[in-house]
């Protein structure tokens, strides 16, 4: 379940926010005739002067975290709830966005050297990683457990994982929210942390993990896809330490920033942003007000 880290062009600019692209190893719910984006010129002016001569936006993300990013079945295309809230701000903004493969753990690296315009990419946004960009505030999701189909150790919780291997994508909060639940163990969680969400779910699937730990709606995705939902099982639906995803932006682009989060706002009043969560199956993680930098006390991020 590995995926390619190639540099790959994402989902295009598309005239209506409800696209028929493929999701990972699964398509959303057919599309109905939905909320259409149209240009607005007035946002357009405002972006910054060498964003409107390109004409693009190059969005760095790890596609392995369905239905949020993955690649299509065409095995080079980012699809899923982002690059299509992407797509639709492309549109509004009326320039390209193109999203592009990169690992997780050195996305805000790559946006500081100016590799790439944005991150986009379900990143928790934390006061810890303030210090590094700001953050247009987008979903919000917590952590949950997945383990093999049919929980043969018992995990009801978190702390049932204590004394238990636990297979993490590197760089995620869920590496830090092991580490708080250490000081309820008698005995250690060992904490194995691979590249790729792809990684850890193969190291559970593989018995060389009792458990993973991922972000909501990935593992409600590998639980009840077809595909794989012999392999895996929800423990829960108890979400940990509940935060806001960010669009990551350079702390310098205030200009970009800002147009970002009005163009996200105008999504979210015109219906589109909750019409296109709704079609993949997430709009209980949707935000009703777009705020920068919100992330919530230490104890929930």
């Amino acid at each position: 379940m590995t995926r390619s880290r190639r540099a790959l062009a994402g989902a295009a600019v598309l005239a209506a926010v409800l696209i028929t692209a493929g999701c990972g190893s699964a398509d959303p719910a057919p599309a109905d005739a939905g909320p259409v984006v149209t240009l607005d010129e007035r946002l357009h002016a405002a972006l910054p002067e060498d964003v409107r001569e390109a004409g693009v936006l190059t969005v760095a993300n790890d596609p392995s975290y369905p239905p949020a990013s993955s690649f299509g079945p065409d095995g080079r295309t980012i699809v899923g709830f982002e690059p299509d809230l992407g797509a639709a701000l492309g549109e509004l903004l009326g320039v390209q966005v193109q999203f592009r493969a990169s690992s997780f753990d050195t996305l805000l690296d790559d946006l500081a050297a100016e590799r790439f315009d944005l991150v986009m990419s379900a990143v928790t946004d934390t006061a810890e990683r303030q210090q590094q960009a700001d953050f247009v505030n987008y979903f919000r999701a917590g952590s949950s457990i997945v383990v093999p189909r049919g929980n043969p150790l018992g995990v009801h919780d978190l702390a049932g994982l204590c004394g238990r291997s636990v297979a993490v994508e590197a760089g995620t909060v869920q590496v830090g929210l092991l580490e708080r639940a250490q000081a309820a163990c008698a005995r250690r969680i060992d904490v194995r942390e691979v590249p790729t969400n792809d990684d850890a779910l193969l190291e559970l699937r593989t018995g060389r993990a009792d458990a993973v730990l991922a972000d909501y709606p990935p593992a409600v995705f590998v639980t009840t896809d077809p595909r794989t939902q012999n392999s895996y099982q929800l423990v829960s639906d108890t979400q940990y330490e509940p935060g806001l995803y960010g669009i990551a932006v350079d702390r310098d682009r205030t200009e970009l920033r800002d147009v970002l989060t009005a163009a996200l706002q105008r999504l979210v009043d015109d219906g589109v942003y909750r019409a296109l969560l709704d079609r993949w199956e997430v709009g209980h993680g949707a935000v009703d007000v777009v705020t920068v930098n919100g992330a919530l006390p230490p104890s929930g991020d």
